[in-house]
């Protein structure tokens, strides 16, 4: 009787085992039609740098979590340069490579269709060091005028808006943020140039106004792409003074806010005056006294005339209207 039973509980616990095997043979299945294998990095993968095999491995990624643009293939990226920091396990894409061909260093860093171009920068132009690889800034140029004899003065003008900085001196790697704070006691001395990429008419400019003047760098947000004209500045313009400008919220707090559930707006209470009620008179016709006391119908009723010298208050009770006059002091 115990063996017959023994045998029962096996047979239960192979079946069971058996419908266990089949249903994660179907789960796994099914997690490998919904997922790809992608080209990840190994290690961190600096900007501008060639990429070798020893840089790169192969992942299984989810169909929702693989970004456009990955390879699938390790041949296809061996030689490419990458013109954005890589880090470890992120999946290669064509949008942090340069082109076929490109190779190390700043050339592979410029966009095609742009240019490099240098500008001479000090402690007060380049922004107090602040200015790091990858910031963006409109450049002000201060030109003075050839005639000597007019009192016009120096102008100056943003002739350049929204360039991108590729390097500050040779560094085109502005490093992470221990890099950043371990370098900013030497970085305010040792940035001496800003390379910018700007389009070959732009660079056309910005040599003119190196030539002719003095310039200045001016930072901006990264998202801020609006094109905005001024007419310039002058001494006589310098001298008309400037209205306060109010400063709108960082862009982050704006973000923030707009995705912020909306507060209940209290409700409004009247105001006080607004809540008394003020005295309305009948809507029927008023009594008036006669002369002789009695009081007359409404058709007949006059109102009464105060007595010169005089000075005279309407009371109203109980629906009945009358004056009580006052001598004069």
């Amino acid at each position: 009787m115990r063996d017959k039973r023994f045998i029962i509980v096996i047979a239960f616990a192979l079946v069971f085992g058996l419908v266990a095997a089949i249903l994660v043979g179907r789960y796994l299945s099914n997690v490998e039609g919904r997922s790809n294998q992608v080209v990840v990095a190994k290690v961190n993968i600096p900007i501008s740098s060639m990429i070798n095999a020893e840089q790169l491995t192969l992942q299984q990624l989810p169909l929702e979590a693989t970004p456009a643009g990955t390879f699938t293939d390790l041949t296809m990226l061996i030689g490419r340069v990458s013109i954005a920091n890589i880090g470890a396990r992120e999946p290669l894409t064509d949008l942090k490579l340069a082109p076929t061909g490109s190779e190390a260093g700043l050339t592979g860093v410029i966009a095609e269709g742009f240019r490099a171009i240098t500008v001479k920068v000090d402690d007060v132009v380049g922004i107090a060091g602040l200015v790091q690889p990858g910031s963006w800034v409109d450049l002000v140029a201060v030109i003075s005028p050839q005639d000597r004899t007019s009192d016009q003065g120096p102008t100056s003008k943003i002739v350049l808006q929204h360039i991108r900085v590729l390097a500050t001196n040779q560094d085109i790697d502005p490093g992470s943020e221990e890099e950043q704070k371990a370098k900013k006691g030497t970085k305010l001395a040792l940035i001496k140039a800003v390379t910018l990429q700007v389009l070959p008419e732009q660079a056309e400019k910005l040599a003119l106004a190196q030539a002719e003047g003095k310039l200045q760098l001016v930072m901006r947000n990264s998202v801020d792409k609006d094109d905005v004209q001024t007419p310039g500045a002058n001494k006589r313009s310098l001298l008309t003074g400037e209205r306060v400008v109010a400063i709108p919220a960082p862009v982050a707090a704006q973000s923030a806010a707009k995705f912020a559930p909306a507060a209940s707006a209290p409700k409004s209470r009247p105001a006080k005056a607004a809540r008394k009620r003020s005295y309305e008179p009948p809507p029927f016709p008023m009594p008036s006294n006669g002369p002789a006391g009695k009081e007359s119908s409404p058709q007949k009723a006059e109102k009464p005339r105060p007595v010169p010298g005089r000075h005279s208050v309407e009371v109203f009770e109980s629906g009945k209207r009358r004056t009580i006059e006052f001598p004069e002091s």
